[in-house]
């Protein structure tokens, strides 16, 4: 394994709530990545890491990889990818995304 596919292992199983994202919670720069984030604070989520994918092509690239997932932003809770922007929609709408934030123990 790569160092970049390391360090994403390494990001999505040290932390319950992991957003591999364009942009920052404070700043999204795309649309989806500004969606995911709304929807993860309207669930209540205070355990969050993001990180910036366009600071770096190589995590740009390996968290691609990593998924076998195409486009960002790439959701992971307690180390599982749950999917993109559409998928988390799709998830919170069934209340599936909540439950599964209090199982990682991402909310207070």
């Amino acid at each position: 394994m790569s160092e970049v596919q390391d360090f994403i292992r390494e990001t999505v199983t040290s932390h319950p709530v992991v957003l591999f994202m364009k942009g920052t919670a404070q700043f999204p720069q795309c649309g989806f990545s500004g969606k995911a984030i709304q929807i993860l604070k309207a669930s209540g989520v205070t355990k969050l890491v993001t990180v910036n994918v366009l600071e770096d092509e190589e995590v740009r690239q390996g968290v691609k990889e990593y998924a076998n997932w195409p486009t960002i932003p790439q959701l992971y809770v307690a180390g599982e990818f749950l999917g993109g922007s559409d998928i988390i929609s799709e998830m919170h709408e069934s209340g599936e995304l909540l439950t599964m934030l209090k199982e990682a123990g991402a909310l207070e």
